[in-house]
């Protein structure tokens, strides 16, 4: 058991990667704080499914169309730097929204501009905190279990942060929980403040319209990368867009209030926790797209179950399902992708991650909002679940390329230790023979 609980938690053996990890635990229950008292708030000022899907729009845009500038920034700047701004941004944002809510003056203007804000710091902090996490952790081989960490906190944070927020709405209204995020930041950015990175890699400093066209060759020229980032823009415009209406389900179909959707939000997390703490206890790194065919399947019968559930417990249940599927998703191709790509091409490779998954996303909210208002929540979410499922079916089909072509990388990193080792001993046979 105990070697179980030493497995599950190696990464944090690294002191850089346990400062960022305690830090980001205090900020993230306050950033879902704000995520469940925003999309409250929002729906309680306007009762519009499109203003939901308009300011998770304004927040996600950013990402859409920053993305080759916050990757080669990435690869440029040194990525501490990147983000204890970003992490002020953040702050500022959250503490100038309180401040309009507790006074009282805050218009729907207000909450789409500071999305807004708050996405383009969002762009460079996405993908600069994916590639960071490579350099906090000194030995590779604990890479996966970083990253599958990483997602356990994030749904942790997400599983109590929607609770408490739901329990505020009630008692005192939304602007506290936006002023608690606004505090929480200060543990991250502390936590950033403290860590010591020696010889951070940074790309060499040519034409950046050429380095830009470079990482857009590398990404799509190669067909792994190219297929998890298409199999990821598939899940976040059809699959995980959902959460925008979780609002509209809450209120109009299961006849419920704040508290229902922090309940609902909860859930979410609590699948994701149980994803990611899944993938943490595993120790090799090959084997992880099956997974995330399976999770693309399993998400694809949870929206459609959800679309049709009007009974709370119910709901609820398939919500963990959901956040399994998600985040197992999520968190398997990203540790794909950071083990697949080289380093001075990393921050341009996970731009186009974070396209993927956040920057699609503000289409897929945008679309979601209209559709809905047209067709309804039920018949959107079920037609987003169909077509995440078919997604799926497609990455599946694509598997037997996509281990032959990875396979070889694996060997040459040391990946696949059996076989790592067994290619360290022909060559030191080998030079004992030239000797």
């Amino acid at each position: 058991m105990n070697n179980n609980i030493s497995n599950t938690f190696r990464a944090l053996k690294n002191r850089n990667y346990r400062l960022f990890f305690t830090g980001q635990g205090v900020s993230l229950i306050g950033t879902w704080m704000q995520q469940v008292a925003m999309s409250w708030l929002v729906y309680r000022l306007t009762g519009s499914a499109f203003m939901l899907g308009m300011v998770g729009f304004c927040n996600l845009l950013p990402a859409l169309v920053l993305f080759p500038v916050t990757g080669l920034t990435t690869d440029r700047v040194r990525k501490r730097t990147i983000l204890i701004m970003t992490q002020i941004l953040a702050m500022l944002q959250a503490l100038t929204l309180s401040i309009l809510v507790l006074t009282g003056t805050v218009a729907i203007w207000h909450i789409i501009f500071l999305s807004f804000i708050l996405g383009i710091g969002n762009a460079f902090d996405m993908p600069t905190r994916q590639s960071f996490v490579v350099e906090m952790v000194d030995n590779r081989e604990d890479l996966g279990n970083a990253i599958a960490l990483n997602s356990s906190l994030f749904n942790s944070a997400r599983l109590v942060g929607p609770t408490v927020a739901g329990a505020l709405i009630s008692l005192i209204g939304e602007g506290y929980c936006f002023l608690i995020n606004g505090i929480s930041y200060l543990a991250v950015i502390i936590s950033l403040l403290n860590i010591t990175v020696a010889g951070e890699p940074v790309a060499k400093k040519g034409n950046p319209l050429n380095d830009i066209v470079e990482g857009i060759k590398y990404t799509f020229g190669f067909h792994p990368i190219r297929t998890i980032i298409l199999n990821l823009a598939i899940v976040s415009f059809a699959g995980m867009s959902f959460m925008f209406l979780v609002p509209v389900f809450a209120k109009d179909i299961l006849h419920g209030d704040s508290h229902t959707l922090g309940l609902l939000s909860g859930a979410v997390g609590l699948g994701a926790l149980i994803g990611s703490l899944n993938l943490a206890r595993r120790k090799r790194i090959p084997g992880l797209a099956p997974y995330i065919a399976a999770a693309g399947i399993l998400l694809g019968f949870s929206l459609c179950a959800f679309s049709f559930s009007n009974i709370l417990i119910i709901s609820l249940v398939i919500m963990v399902f959901a956040g399994f599927a998600v985040i197992t998703i999520m968190a398997s191709s990203n540790t794909l992708l950071q083990t697949i790509v080289p380093d001075e091409m990393r921050g341009r490779v996970m731009s186009f991650y974070v396209l993927a998954f956040a920057g699609v996303a503000p289409l897929g909210s945008l679309s979601v909002g209209s559709l809905a208002e047209h067709f309804g929540p039920v018949a959107v979410v079920f037609t987003g679940g169909c077509i995440t499922f078919l997604g799926a079916i497609l990455f599946s089909l694509n598997l037997p390329r996509i281990r032959k072509l990875v396979r070889p990388i694996y060997i040459e990193k040391g990946i696949i230790p059996e076989i790592a080792q067994g290619i360290h001993s022909a060559d030191s046979i080998t030079s004992l023979q030239k000797e």
